[in-house]
This record gives C-alpha cells, sequence and structure tokens, in this order.
C-alpha cells in the first residue's frame, strides 16, 4: 500500500519516515500531512523564511525543499477553504518523541513519568507541547484524536517504536483537552476507541474521553503532615472510617439528589471524620470506573481519579484538607481485574496485552472481568507504577488491596477442569505471588511511611511479614476470620449464645499471626446481609445495646479498626449505593447514642495506649476469663507497652444484668471505669455501677487479685488502671 493510501485510511505505523524534515542528496524537504488543507506553507523559525509546500496527493499530502538548519524548528501556515491556522508540525520533533520510551522499563514509576499525555517544553520553539506515549505492540496503526482534530484519526497518524509504544508530541494543546486512540488490530480491522490506559483525567460517559492534566499544577499545603508521617503504623491508633463518596451524602430528594463534590467532602466529610475521632479515611476505589453499580471496583482508567466529585486538582484538595486536619488517607486499589468496556483495557490493541488469553486464567467468573497478566513485564509494571502513583502524585497514605485471595489462588471461584494448575501441579498463582511482592517492595521502598493492607480472606501464611522473611510484603491484612465469627455469635439470639462462645473466642488463637485490622466493611451491610442494626437480635432496645456491645468488645480487641461510614449512625436499612445515608436518624436519641458511643470509643482508643500500642504483640493481651459461655461473658486485659497501664474489657452479651460480678486482676489498687456502654447517654438501661473500684487479695480467674463490678445488660465496660 503506497503511503498516500497509509495515510488516508489511518493506517501509516511509521509516519516519521515519511513525514517532517526529510534529508537527501539534493538537500532537505519537509512533507506534510493535513487531510482537506488546500493550502501549506513553511516559515522557519530562526530564519523567519517562507516556504510554499507543493500538494503532492489529492488526499492532503505536501511537500517541496526547506532551507532548515538542523537545531532549528518550522511551523505550517495551513489554508482549509475559508479557514487558516498556524501550527507547529508535530512530526519535526522525532527526538522528543522518542525520548519518552528509552526509560520507561528502567524503573516502575517511570512508566507515569513518560507515557501517557505528558506535558513538554519544546527548547528550540520555546513552546509548550503534549508528548504521548501509549502501549500497542500488536497493533497495525495508531492514531491520536481529539477535540483538537475533530476525532479525525487521519490527522495524527502516531510513530511505532521498537519497544512497542506508539509516540507523537503535538505542540500547542492545552490541558484539558480531551483525546482517544484510534487503533487498527493486526489484521488492519477498527477497533473501538480507546482512553488513555496511563490517562490522568477523564470524563464520564458517553464519550469515557481522556483529558491532558498537569500534576505539577497544584501546590500541596500538607508538608507539616507528610513530614511527620511515622513509618511505625503497628504502635499507632488506627481507626479507619470506610467511605463510598457517591453515597454518604447526597444533597436534595431521592429523585433528584446529586454527588458531592471533592471540595464539599474536603469540608462537610473531614470535620465529621475529625469530629467523630477516626485517624483515617478509606475510600473505596476513586480510579476511573464507567458502572455507579461497581462501587469502583471495575476501574478503567487506574490513573485517572474519578470525575463523578471533579477534577484530579479537586481530589488532590480533598487529600490536602484530610492532612491538614490530621487526618490520613486510604484507597481501595483494585489490581486483580477490570471490566470489558470498549474503551478500556480488554482486547487493548487487539490482542490480549493486559489480560491473561486463555480464559481460565484471564476471566474471573465471579465479576464477569479480565484478570491482569501477572507474568508479563509490561503489566507488571503498569500495576506496580499505579501503587506507586498514588501515592506519589497525591500524597495518598495507603493502600487497601481489594481481592488479594482471587489473585493468589489459581481455582478461585472455579470448578475442576476450569482452571490451569501451576508448574508444579498447585493451585498457587505464582506470578501474582511475584507481583505482590515486588510491589509492597517497592511502594515501601520509596514511601516507607505509607502502608499497604491486604483484603486476604483466605490462611495463605505470612501475607503481612516481610518479602525477606518468605512473606507477601504487606503492612497490614483484614481480619476476615474474627468478622465472620463475631457476627455470627452476635446475629444469635442471647439465650442461644452459650452455644457459639468459641465463635467470639477463637479469633484469639491467632490473632498475633499477622498484623490484623479489624473490618466491619461495605461488604457486611449489601445483598441481603442487612445492616449492623438489623443484624442484632430483640426488641428495639436490645438491637441498639447489642451494637454499643459489640461496637465496644471490638474497640477492645487486638488488631486496628475499620467501620464503614453508617454503622455509627446505628442505621436501619442496608447501605444502597444510590442513596446518601439517612443522617435524620439522628433526630432520635437511640441513634445518637449510638453515634456518641462510636466516637467516644475512638476517643478511647487514641487516648489509651494499652488499647493501640501492641495491637500486633501477644505482649499486649492477657485473658482473664474466655471460658464462661454459660453467661456469654468474656474478659480479657490489654496493656501498654512499658505495662504501666492496663485496660480491662469485659463484654455481657446477655440482657441479663449480673451485679457485684467478680473479675480477677493482675494488681492490687485503684480501678476505674472508663467506659460503659450501657450509660443513659448512650440510649442505655444506666443500670447502677460504680465507677471506682479497689483490688482485694481474693484470688479469681487464675489472678492473685479480684475485683466486684455489676455488669448492665448486654454492654461492654473498658476498666482501667494505672501504675504509679
Amino acid at each position: 500500500m503506497q503511503t498516500e493510501q497509509q495515510l488516508a485510511r489511518a493506517q501509516c505505523p511509521n509516519p516519521f519516515s515519511t513525514l517532517g524534515p526529510q534529508q537527501s542528496e539534493s538537500g532537505t524537504s519537509v512533507t506534510v500531512w493535513i487531510p482537506d488543507a488546500t493550502e501549506v506553507s513553511v516559515t522557519v523559525g530562526k530564519s523567519g523564511k517562507t516556504f510554499t509546500l507543493t500538494r503532492t496527493h489529492d488526499s492532503g499530502l505536501f511537500s517541496g525543499p526547506v532551507t532548515l538548519a538542523e537545531d532549528d524548528y518550522y511551523s505550517l501556515d495551513v489554508k482549509k477553504g475559508e479557514q487558516h491556522y498556524k501550527v507547529l508540525d508535530p512530526y519535526q520533533f522525532t527526538d522528543e518523541a522518542f525520548h519518552a520510551v528509552h526509560f520507561i522499563d528502567h524503573a516502575p514509576q517511570n512508566l507515569y513519568r513518560q507515557a501517557g499525555a505528558q506535558k513538554i517544553t519544546l527548547p528550540a520553539a520555546e513552546q509548550q507541547a503534549i508528548r504521548f506515549a501509549v502501549y500497542a505492540p500488536n497493533a497495525s496503526a495508531v492514531s491520536l484524536i481529539g477535540d483538537f482534530n475533530n476525532w479525525d484519526g487521519r490527522c495524527h497518524p502516531m510513530q511505532k517504536t521498537d519497544m512497542g509504544y506508539w509516540v507523537l508530541v503535538v505542540p500547542g494543546m492545552q490541558e484539558g483537552e480531551r483525546y482517544k486512540y484510534q487503533l487498527k488490530d493486526s489484521d488492519g480491522n477498527d477497533l473501538p476507541h480507546k482512553a488513555d490506559p496511563i490517562g490522568f483525567s477523564a470524563e464520564q460517559y458517553p464519550s469515557h474521553a481522556s483529558r491532558i492534566y498537569d500534576h505539577d499544577r497544584y501546590q500541596w499545603q500538607d508538608s507539616e503532615w507528610m513530614q511527620a508521617r511515622s513509618s511505625d503504623k503497628y504502635s499507632a491508633a488506627m481507626s479507619i472510617y470506610e467511605v463510598h463518596l457517591g453515597s454518604w451524602k447526597r444533597p436534595g430528594a431521592d429523585s433528584d439528589a446529586r454527588y458531592l463534590s471533592y471540595r464539599e467532602l474536603a469540608d462537610e466529610l473531614v470535620s465529621y471524620v475529625t469530629d467523630m475521632g477516626y485517624t483515617h479515611i478509606e475510600l473505596l476505589p476513586v480510579s476511573e470506573f464507567p458502572f455507579d453499580g461497581s462501587w469502583g471496583y471495575q476501574p478503567v482508567g487506574m490513573f485517572s481519579p474519578t470525575s463523578r466529585f471533579g477534577d484530579p486538582d479537586e481530589f488532590k484538595y480533598f487529600v490536602d484538607c484530610c492532612h491538614q486536619a490530621g487526618v490520613g488517607v486510604i484507597i481501595d486499589w483494585v489490581p486483580a481485574h477490570f471490566p470489558e468496556d470498549g474503551h478500556g483495557l480488554a482486547r487493548f490493541d487487539g490482542s490480549h496485552v493486559y489480560e491473561y488469553a486463555d480464559p481460565r486464567r484471564g476471566w474471573h467468573p465471579d465479576w464477569n472481568s479480565c484478570i491482569y497478566d501477572f507474568g508479563k513485564d509490561t503489566v507488571r509494571q503498569f500495576l506496580v507504577a499505579n501503587a506507586l502513583y498514588w501515592l506519589d502524585k497525591f500524597h495518598i497514605d495507603g493502600l487497601r488491596v481489594d481481592a488479594v485471595a482471587s489473585m493468589l489462588y489459581l481455582d478461585y471461584s472455579r470448578n475442576d477442569g476450569e482452571w490451569i494448575p501451576n508448574v508444579d501441579g498447585g493451585n498457587e498463582n505464582y506470578e501474582a505471588i511475584s507481583l505482590l511482592r515486588w510491589m509492597n517492595e517497592e511502594v515501601y521502598k520509596h514511601f516507607p511511611d505509607a502502608m499497604t493492607i491486604a483484603e486476604e480472606s483466605t490462611s495463605f501464611p505470612k501475607v503481612s511479614r516481610p518479602v525477606f522473611e518468605g512473606g507477601l510484603g504487606f503492612g497490614f491484612k483484614w481480619n476476615m476470620g474474627w468478622m465472620h465469627d463475631s457476627l455470627h455469635f452476635i446475629s444469635k439470639d442471647p439465650a442461644y449464645r452459650r452455644y457459639h462462645h468459641g465463635d467470639i473466642t477463637f479469633s484469639m488463637v491467632y490473632a498475633f499471626d499477622e498484623n490484623f485490622v479489624l473490618p466491619i466493611s461495605h461488604d457486611e451491610v449489601v445483598h441481603g446481609k442487612g445492616s449492623m442494626l438489623g443484624k442484632m437480635p430483640g426488641d428495639e432496645w436490645q438491637q441498639a445495646a447489642n451494637l454499643r456491645c459489640y461496637a465496644a468488645f471490638m474497640y477492645g480487641h487486638p488488631g486496628k479498626k475499620l467501620n464503614f461510614m453508617g454503622n455509627e449512625l446505628g442505621q436501619a436499612r442496608e447501605w444502597n449505593h444510590d442513596i446518601g445515608l439517612d443522617w435524620g436518624l439522628l433526630n432520635h436519641e437511640k441513634h445518637k447514642g449510638i453515634q456518641q458511643v462510636y466516637k467516644e470509643l475512638n476517643g478511647l482508643y487514641r487516648k489509651l495506649p494499652a488499647l493501640h500500642e501492641q495491637d500486633h504483640s501477644p505482649a499486649g493481651f492477657s485473658w482473664i476469663d474466655h471460658e464462661n459461655a454459660g453467661q456469654s461473658i468474656v474478659s480479657f486485659v490489654r496493656l501498654s507497652s512499658d505495662r504501666k497501664q492496663k485496660v480491662y474489657v469485659i463484654s455481657n452479651f446477655t440482657p441479663v444484668p449480673r451485679p457485684n460480678f467478680r473479675l480477677g486482676v493482675q494488681d492490687k489498687g485503684r480501678y476505674e471505669i472508663a467506659m460503659n456502654t450501657d450509660s443513659h447517654k448512650y440510649w442505655g438501661s444506666d443500670y447502677p455501677v460504680s465507677t471506682t473500684m479497689e483490688a482485694g487479695d481474693q484470688g479469681w480467674n487464675h489472678q492473685m487479685y479480684s475485683i466486684e463490678v455489676s455488669l448492665p445488660p448486654l454492654a461492654t465496660l473498658f476498666i482501667t488502671f494505672d501504675q504509679e
């Protein structure tokens, strides 16, 4: 096929060999491709000389001799009918275009520093330009399209490089301009227009276009937070408020309710979280996603904060405000799978660039989505670069990694014959294991004060242990076992809890095998599971009392804390992503009381070192009595690192009050009630309980001393002892 025909059909893989300055024995000539142009002339930058080009083909090809110094540049004067404009020719900037791919594979973070749409300066022309680089190794042609060329794939053919990237520098493009890539597969067939896999900003439906964005524009104001951010997360208090930004609060009636913007959330959500005493906000995925009903767990724009709530600068502003208020930000990160939407990564260049080709490895039956090919170097770099990108460009404090179990096991959610064993005949996905280890190593190497948290639901060993110890390298792991067992227990009628006592105590058998986070997440209040309040048995008062008792037990139990939004309101209905939380419930004393319990639990957890300093050490915990199944009472003590502070936690999981209950303690002296979830200020029964106690010499519960305390019904008490 002739070059003219290739250009006219947007099928030219090597435009630099024809377009731009061309050297020959007779001198320098310039060839220009502008479809539908009637006249084109060249003006040389330094000399100012003008050269008229000859139209060599009706399709829009112009050529002619030009006197051009080696380090000079030129502009084009173009006429299209009555339209006349001046532009720098993209095809003269060959070196600048190829520069993008020379260093991409040297380090994972180079991907977001070099690929995608990068703002650069053209020194010779003293003008800004955008350098585009997109990976499509098996495409036969790629063109840049957008508003700037009327989405005409003929206008800006890109150059293929040996590394499989297609590159082009376009001068004069402005921030905010929309663009996509037009690709043809290896046989020359048209593919759906693709958004930029490394695009930093994206539009919503129907265009799903990428937008030019400059990361250097935003001026951060969180230096104090970033400098003070500690790498020792394990001894610090961590109480996480998990949030779905689209449904935390929805102003307006249900029929016309709108989203809060990032800026509005920076005001309202940050103020609320600060007042409630949470240390961190964890956001359900914010990477751009097409379908609201996926809650963000089907991401397409991995490098683009969703534009539902504003632009990337406004998301940075939200994070900035969190940090200035002393609140950390964790985001849900989804490296396990991606959807098949036409503008996304699936069969990106007509081949399986990002996903495993065999559906037994590359298709997720649970979520009807593609699985990344964790064995490909380019895919591995893409994912690791993305993890680093959020920590780097958006100052994110942590990544909660979604669906880790689905990555680790080749037979995850598959029947016999539906999966391919590894080279040793087993079900472990060695490639995914290797990727997760590399990701964690890179994160902690470059951002030692950040953290990674695994949502991993199996007993895979050493998830939160360092790679050099044979672990996966995560900082923390969600304790799904504790969550399932404790919810199973608390949902039982108190009369039958004695038969399930092991459910509430078993977690301590393995509590220090990993660095655990105790999660009561969004997954526990959807798909017919009901709200947290709705899980609780009994009448209205007992339901509220059960929830308060359980929440306090959670805060006493070793491990960092996570609660999904709405739990603290005692919301009656289960979560609906299309509707805001029921804030009107706070007009009722019951719900105000539940909210107050969570607020004071956050304060107590942060204030008392014994409740958080040794969350991941057996030295910080000791049972007092875990065998009292007959009365459904559990009691234990938490200790500070210096052992000077001790907090006794005792939970009565029945509606029967226990007057003058004897509790073994380790020290002789004065004990004080720090919190009682049955207090009237929480809408409790206010069963009479002495606020102070003196330990006597009577041994009890295998301890040398004991105190007497009256236990309210369905309540948890925190009792403190401080050595002088």
